[in-house]
């Protein structure tokens, strides 16, 4: 799980050094178009993948899919015009938007002790965003938006049935952005690309795979709910990486509420460990 963190922050880190000279949907066609490239080369070595799902799994899927081309248009236009580490701090929030989420829409239980937690982690994003102050702009609310997406698509990811291969559900998402950032590009015109932003957009496709690979054979053999914390190294790779490539660092404004997001986000995930170790226990009884 550290190693997929830190290639899905390597990507984004790519992705952000091209500094908006291609553009966006220009570059996630691009980036897209290599990735199922690699896909198609690395077929069946990256896990089993077919199409023969239920109606259920294909709206499930069409749902992430949907959810994911929105995210990426909301994420990369924010990663192109704020501080990588700010951008990843207000991701940090999605264990608990994902909470919320379920309790609202699958009416799973939330106590009021992971509640609590999770309001105390909105706090701390709301210290990271800074509404009313001079440093609060529009594209932190592209950032609240894309996690807001990206929770659409978690929690349509629950609900798929187990016999739908993860990378059958990952072909789909980079096929629905490559597909999506084809006809939007069209709007706007084909800017040159130069051999370093070639560089740039192949190292994004190649780390973005690898993500997902670690990722998929993290929860294929691991404890979903044990390696789940590990996700926030994500931060520290986006702090890393933001300072050395971008020579940005946050203000300690941001950085206590990232704390503050990530501790209320670990003991959101404890208490969802501990409750599921409980039901485990009532059911074997």
């Amino acid at each position: 799980m550290v190693g997929s963190m830190a290639a899905f922050t390597l990507n984004d880190t790519m992705t952000k050094t091209t500094g908006g000279a291609v553009p966006l949907f220009q570059l996630l066609f691009l980036r897209g178009l290599i990735s199922i490239s690699l896909i198609m080369l690395l077929w069946g070595r990256l896990g089993p993948m077919h199409l023969r799902l239920s109606r259920r799994d294909w709206k499930l899927v069409g749902i992430r899919s949907g959810s994911e081309v929105a995210a990426s248009f909301f994420f990369v236009t924010a990663l192109f015009n704020m501080p990588l580490a700010n951008l990843s701090a207000i991701l940090q929030s999605l264990p608990l938007t994902v909470t919320l989420g379920a309790a609202l829409f699958y009416r799973e239980p939330v106590g009021w002790k992971r509640f609590s937690a999770i309001l105390v982690g909105f706090m701390g994003v709301m210290l990271i965003v800074k509404p009313g102050t001079d440093g609060f702009n529009v594209w932190s609310v592209y950032a609240l938006i894309a996690v807001m997406f990206v929770t659409i698509r978690d929690l349509s990811t629950r609900r798929l049935s187990k016999a739908v291969p993860s990378m059958t559900v990952t072909f789909a998402a980079v096929l629905s952005v490559t597909v999506f950032s084809a006809f939007a590009q069209l709007a706007t015109p084909w800017a040159p690309v130069s051999a370093p932003h070639w560089q740039a957009i192949a190292a994004a496709a190649v780390f973005v795979l690898m993500g997902y690979y670690f990722s998929v054979q993290t929860m294929r053999t691991g404890d979903v709910s044990f390696i789940a914390p590990f996700r926030y190294t994500g931060l520290i790779w986006a702090l890393i990486l933001g300072w050395f490539v971008f020579g940005d660092w946050p203000l300690p404004s941001t950085l206590i509420g990232a704390a503050i997001v990530a501790a209320t986000g670990l003991f959101t995930l404890y208490r969802e460990r501990k409750l599921s170790r409980r039901v485990v226990m009532v059911a074997k009884r």
